[in-house]
């Protein structure tokens, strides 16, 4: 029984799922150079929001033939832009194993009406890709940022499949390998790994993907800020900086910053590696103590940003209740803020341990969680 408080306490408390901590170095006037009240068409914008899309493509290693692209609304608007103005060519494969996986469900069942076969699977484990119908169109999420499962890897995916696949890497993106032959279309936003700002997204396309978006044209009709074709071809500027709508520039400046820590770090490998030993301190800690384990069932499919945990002590009666009292008692200690599970997600907690996170600030929140939860059990 844990009774008195730890000494050590982290140094920094975020570790929100989203927005997420920002780089260990990053400071305000990091941003001092981002050139406010300027118009993003300026050739100062354009070149900020280049240079963005230009880092992009070396720290994630895309493809020269790949298109880049900085869209509205977040990973979210991302997502539907690429439902919106791709799917209904093909019958599609849809699936869900977390929230957000299911809110791509209800999109293209409920709204768009597309022909589709929905793939589920429960919190903790994962649908079985292999099983899926690729020469449909497949949309599922690499990471769920909700239940903390993600892909094991891209093997399923076959390589001469004859729909396009959907990914939803907003967990994964600058943490975990993405095998981009096997992705024609992948989106995330700046405010995960990288520890940028909400709002903006990022849209990734295969050339396969550009292929059906120049030779397609959906039945319903697309809103001006979806749209990625003009008379039947890619709009070109989209890739290049020429944004459909205004970005913030503070914004981007922001993401340059997270970008350019990231390269000075030494790239992905550096991410992938700082966040796996974030990860792995959590998993030890469960390891060690009987009382809460991770929510993930197979461990191939542990995510390393988000972690998300179960208490399985069965002196809890009311899971929910007491998950909130733990998470309750470290956010008033200032110790870890932002950690409850996901509102539709199992009891329990989520600790993202994406690589602005630093290890040490995990090692030194644990012990505490020791403590939160022996006090909850025993108030």
């Amino acid at each position: 029984m844990v009774t008195t408080k730890p000494a050590t306490r982290p140094t920094n408390p975020r570790f929100s799922s989203g927005p997420c901590a920002k780089p260990p170095t990053w400071k305000l006037s990091d941003l001092a150079d981002a050139p406010l009240g300027r118009s993003h068409r300026a050739a100062v914008g354009k070149s900020k929001l280049a240079e963005a899309i230009d880092l992009t493509r070396e720290i994630l290693g895309v493809p020269d033939d790949y298109r880049i692209g900085i869209v509205p609304a977040s990973d979210s608007g991302a997502y539907e832009m690429a439902m919106w103005s791709l799917l209904g060519k093909r019958p599609v494969q849809m699936v869900a194993w977390e929230s957000f996986g299911a809110g791509w469900v209800t999109d293209v069942v409920k709204q768009l009406k597309i022909e589709a076969t929905t793939h589920t699977a429960d919190y903790g484990h994962i649908v079985d890709m292999a099983a899926l119908n690729y020469d449909n169109d497949v949309c599922f999420t690499w990471n769920g940022t909700t239940s903390g499962v993600r892909m094991a890897d891209g093997d399923m995916i076959p390589a001469g499949r004859a729909g396009l696949t959907l990914c939803d890497a907003t967990s994964a993106a600058f943490a975990q390998d993405l095998p981009w032959d096997k992705l024609d279309v992948t989106t995330f936003s700046w405010q995960k790994v990288m520890g940028g700002e909400a709002a903006h997204g990022m849209i990734i396309l295969s050339p396969r993907a550009v292929a059906r978006l120049e030779t397609y044209t959906p039945a319903w009709p697309l809103p001006k800020i979806f749209r990625l074709t003009k008379g039947g071809k890619l709009i070109e500027g989209i890739f290049k900086g020429e944004t459909i709508n205004t970005p913030s520039m503070l914004a981007v400046e922001d993401y340059l910053v997270a970008l350019k820590w990231a390269k000075s770090i030494g790239g992905l490998d550096a991410l992938q590696h700082r966040a796996n030993a974030n990860a792995r301190a959590v998993w030890n800690f469960c390891a060690a103590n009987d009382w809460i384990d991770n929510l993930a069932v197979d461990k191939a499919t542990w995510s390393n940003t988000s972690v998300c945990l179960k208490f399985t002590d069965d002196r809890i009666t009311d899971g929910a209740a007491f998950a909130k009292g733990v998470a309750k008692r470290l956010a008033d200690e200032n110790i870890a803020l932002d950690i409850g599970a996901y509102r539709d997600a199992p009891a329990g907690l989520r600790i993202w341990c994406g690589a602005t996170v630093e290890t040490s600030d995990i090692e030194a929140m644990l012990p505490w969680l020791s403590w939160a939860f022996d006090a909850e059990l025993n108030s």
